[in-house]
Parts: structure tokens; sequence; C-alpha cells
């Protein structure tokens, strides 16, 4: 029985090695220049959320700043029949100490919108790409103002993911080549 008790205790520790510790959260940028930051991005990867489960290729988010602040987000995607899928909503930045940490909502009821977290984790210098992510790690997009990422590029920002804390594998490719417009 200790032998067990042992083995079990060993494995509990190993996979608590493994997994980011209770409430670490990955972090953000320091700074967003939020004008460079509107318009079209090209979702590369992503842990896709429930609006992206039913999309199978072109995903893009379009970012547009409002007179009174916040953005208007536009997602769009085109499903495996080939109908296009869109969703928009807004997206505001509740604390301007923490300029990469966002709220996100595409749901609104009774004038209320209901949002989720939107953090940006990464942003490339000349903003070519951009890795945003979630406080629990429950989603992820990377993001890019071009169809496609060169491989290096992509390499690092997984690599750097993972010391986040996220699993690559958890991240879906998407399909950008055959995106409609190009």
């Amino acid at each position: 029985m200790r032998i067990v008790a042992g083995l079990l205790a060993i494995f509990v520790v190993g996979a608590m090695a493994l997994v980011p510790e209770f409430g670490d959260r990955p972090v953000t940028v320091g700074q967003v220049d939020v004008d460079r930051y509107m318009g079209l991005w090209y979702a590369i990867a992503s842990i896709p959320t429930t609006f992206e489960r039913s999309c199978a290729l072109g995903t893009t988010a379009e970012y547009h700043l409002l007179a009174n602040g916040r953005i208007e987000v536009t997602n769009t995607c085109f499903r495996s029949d080939g109908t296009r899928f869109t969703a928009t909503g807004r997206a505001w930045v509740p604390d301007a100490s923490e300029p990469a940490k966002l709220k996100v909502s595409f749901v609104r009821f009774i004038g209320w919108w209901f949002p989720g977290d939107y953090w940006i984790l990464e942003l490339d210098p000349e903003y070519r790409y951009a890795v945003v992510g979630h406080p629990q790690r429950s989603y992820g997009w990377i993001l890019s103002r071009t169809p496609t990422l060169p491989d290096e590029t992509l390499d690092g920002i997984y690599e750097r993911l993972e010391a986040q804390g996220y699993n690559r594998a958890d991240f879906r490719a998407i399909d950008q080549t055959i995106y409609p417009g190009l």
C-alpha cells in the first residue's frame, strides 16, 4: 500500500510541475498603440471559441475605433459549406493602467454587454502580428496582418506561448490560403 501511495505522490507532484500555478496568469505587453492595432487581422491559429468552432477557413478580425473610445470588433469566417459568418461586438480597456487587458463582448442584452477577457500577450514592434490570450488560457489567437507568417516566426510564438503555460497542441491552424478576396 505504501508503494502505491508513494507512486501516486510522485505522479501528483510531477503532474503539478507541468501545470501553471493556481492563480498564475499569462503576462501581457506593457503598451498598446490602439490606433496601430486597428484594422484587419488574419487568424493564423487559435484555441477556438464557440463562435469559431463552425469556421472552416478565412477567419479574420477587424477592429475599428469608435468616437466613444470603444472598439468595434467584426469577426468573420467561412463555414465548410462556403457560407460567410460574421459576428460584431465591442471591446474596451477597463483599466487604463493595463492597456493590454481588454474586455470583448459579442453578447448584448437589454443594453448591457457581457464581456470576456482579451489579453494581448505579444505584439510585434511593427504590429505585423499579435498574440492574444485569456487569463485561464481557455482561448488564444495568433493574429497577423498577412494571411501567413514565416515558419520561424510562428515557431517562436509557440515557444513563447508554451513558456506562458499554453499547450501548442490546443491551437488549431486556420486555413487562410484560399481566403476569398485574396
